[in-house]
């Protein structure tokens, strides 16, 4: 079993009011750790090419 399955069957027993508790303490963890994502450096990579063409243009339609 993952432990992503754990968690989630351990999620399910705990009451309702400590669950935001449980949210809070995974955000924190999201924020103290974050995960860059591929998908983020893909569109990055994206932007900086699409500004580096819009200069190319702009330079093309200067001159």
């Amino acid at each position: 079993m993952s432990a992503k399955d754990q968690l989630l069957q351990e999620l399910d027993q705990v009451p309702e009011p400590m669950l935001k508790e449980v949210l809070d303490f995974v955000l924190a963890l999201k924020a103290k750790h974050p995960v860059k994502s591929e998908k983020s450096d893909v569109w990055n990579a994206y932007l900086a090419s699409k500004k580096e063409r819009e200069e190319v243009y702009r330079r093309l339609a200067n001159s």
